[in-house]
C-alpha cells in the first residue's frame, strides 16, 4: 500500500540514523498504555518507532471487537497493528492513515515544547464481533525523544463510542490544553468525484491491479478501465498513481 510505505519512510527510524541513541524508558510507556486498558477499558496500541514493534494491551471493549488477544500485552514485529486494522472500514482505515501523516508533519512544523499539548480524536468504524459495523473512539498522542527529536512512541487507544447516533466518521487533531479543534478532516473529494471513482482511487492506492479491483467491486475489468479514464481526466493526471498520490498530498 503507497500510503503505508509513506508512512513508514516518515515514521519509522533506526538509532544509527542521527548517532544519538533514545534512552527513554519503554516500561514507563507500557505502564501508560496499560493504565488506560484497565480505567478505560480501552484497547492500547503503543508502537515504537525505533524498533518496529508494537504492543497491544487488552480489555472487555477488544472481547466486544472480536479482538481475541491471548497474550498480555500481545507483541508483534511492526507498527501497524493488522489485526485491528483490518476491522476499521476501509474508507475509514485509508483516512486514518492520511491523518496520521497530516499529524506528524503539523507536529513537526511546530515548536517541539508544544507538541505534546496535541492529540488526534477520530470516530471511525469498526465491525464488531457481531460482523457489524459501529463507531469507536480512537485517540493518538505522539512521544517524541528528547535525546533525538525523533518521534519515539505512538499510542492509540480505541474504545466504543458512546454515541453510536452520528451519521459519518470524523478525523481531528486537538489541542488538549486549550480544548480547541486545531484540524479537521479535509478529505472530502466527493465533490471531484464519484463514489465508485473513489472506491477505485482507494484500491489504486492500495496497489490492486485492475483485474483485482473489478474482483473486489463486482464489476468487469473495461468498468474499472472507464473509471480510472475519468478519474485521470477529472484530477488533470498522468496515470492513477499520479492521481493518487496527488491527491492524497494534497490533502495533508
Amino acid at each position: 500500500m503507497e500510503i503505508v510505505k509513506t508512512l513508514n519512510k516518515a515514521l519509522l527510524h533506526k538509532k544509527s540514523d542521527t548517532g544519538k541513541v533514545c534512552l527513554m524508558e519503554i516500561e514507563e510507556f507500557k505502564n501508560m498504555a496499560k493504565t488506560y486498558t484497565r480505567t478505560e477499558n480501552s484497547v492500547a496500541v503503543l508502537s515504537d518507532m525505533q524498533h518496529d514493534k508494537s504492543y497491544i494491551f487488552s480489555s472487555k471493549t477488544a472481547l466486544r471487537l472480536g479482538l481475541n488477544l491471548a497474550d498480555h500485552p500481545a507483541v508483534i514485529d511492526s507498527i501497524w497493528e493488522e489485526e485491528i486494522l483490518k476491522k476499521i472500514h476501509p474508507d475509514d482505515r485509508m483516512k486514518k492513515y492520511v491523518h496520521e501523516l497530516r499529524f506528524f508533519k503539523f507536529l513537526q512544523s511546530i515548536d517541539p515544547e508544544k507538541r505534546p499539548e496535541y492529540s488526534v480524536l477520530s470516530k471511525i468504524r469498526m465491525n464488531n464481533k457481531n460482523g457489524i459495523y459501529q463507531f469507536v473512539r480512537h485517540r493518538m498522542f505522539y512521544f517524541f525523544s528528547p535525546y533525538n527529536q525523533k518521534l519515539r512512541f505512538a499510542l492509540c487507544l480505541y474504545d466504543i463510542d458512546w454515541d453510536q447516533s452520528v451519521v459519518s466518521s470524523r478525523f481531528l487533531i486537538i489541542n488538549t490544553v486549550k480544548g480547541e479543534i486545531a484540524i479537521e478532516d479535509k478529505l472530502d473529494y466527493n465533490n471531484i468525484l464519484s463514489p465508485r471513482e473513489m472506491e477505485v482511487l482507494k484500491y489504486v492506492g492500495e496497489g490492486f491491479t485492475s483485474k483485482e479491483i473489478a474482483v473486489l467491486l463486482s464489476i468487469s475489468i473495461n468498468t474499472v478501465s472507464r473509471h480510472r479514464q475519468n478519474i485521470l481526466e477529472k484530477l488533470k493526471v498522468k496515470n492513477s498513481v499520479s492521481a493518487f498520490n496527488e491527491t492524497f498530498e494534497k490533502f495533508i
